[in-house]
């Protein structure tokens, strides 16, 4: 049974399988130093917009309020026909609005430039929070149906005082629509979980900064790191 972070199922699977495997699989992670400032800024947009109307996000969303911030997600554990394992989603999503049909969508803030292949990218991740929100674990959060998906990208455009004490960010923001695939999700996992049950990682990616420092280092000391 293997826990699956979304975020990981973007960022990590596409960077190095080597990794990802050596991460859902043993636990062995190289811990980041992410920038503390980051993760505030988040906590204020999202706590920002907590309460507002969906269509202070977008004008082409329809009529809601933003429902949820920051609340972790886990599944039902979950059978990918072909696959000898069961996985589930375990996760915390950024804003999740309530609309007005009786419908949810989920929001992902990025703080970002806006690209056209974002929404690709991030489909899985918003994908994996809407399946764990519709087939929850018992006593884990439940909203259903989810039928949107979204970026909304905040872009830094210029830096201006406001004070003598105080400046700010002018951001552009822009919403992005993200598809929905359930079938391309369900592909995603079943590639996972064959890689998963493999009794051996795969070879490390040549791109994969850990990896190369790993090989290096193993090559001056003559020991692995």
């Amino acid at each position: 049974m293997y826990k699956l972070s979304p975020s990981d199922l973007t960022f990590a699977w596409d960077e190095c399988k080597y990794c990802y495997y050596m991460k859902v699989k043993h636990n062995i992670v190289l811990r980041s130093a992410f920038p503390g400032i980051f993760g505030k800024m988040g906590n204020l947009t999202s706590a920002f917009y907590l309460g507002k109307p969906a269509r202070e996000i977008s004008k082409t969303l329809p009529p809601g309020v933003v429902k949820y911030r920051e609340k972790f997600v886990k599944s039902m554990p979950i059978s990918v026909p072909g696959a000898q394992s069961q996985c589930y989603i375990n996760g915390r999503f950024d804003a999740v609005i309530g609309f007005d049909d009786g419908t949810y969508g989920i929001v992902d803030y990025k703080t970002s430039d806006p690209r056209e292949e974002h929404a690709a990218f991030y489909s899985r991740q918003l994908s994996a929070y809407a399946y764990a929100l519709e087939n929850p674990a018992p006593g884990a959060l439940g909203l259903s149906p989810i039928n949107r998906l979204g970026l909304y990208i905040i872009t830094p455009e210029s830096y201006e005082r406001t004070s003598a004490d105080e400046m700010v960010f002018v951001n552009r923001t822009t919403w992005v629509d993200v598809p929905r695939d359930d079938g391309a999700f369900m592909n995603l996992l079943r590639e996972v979980l064959e890689l998963l049950d493999s009794p051996t990682p795969p070879p490390p990616s040549e791109t994969c900064g850990v990896c190369n420092y790993r090989a290096s280092m193993k090559e001056f000391t003559g020991q692995e790191h």
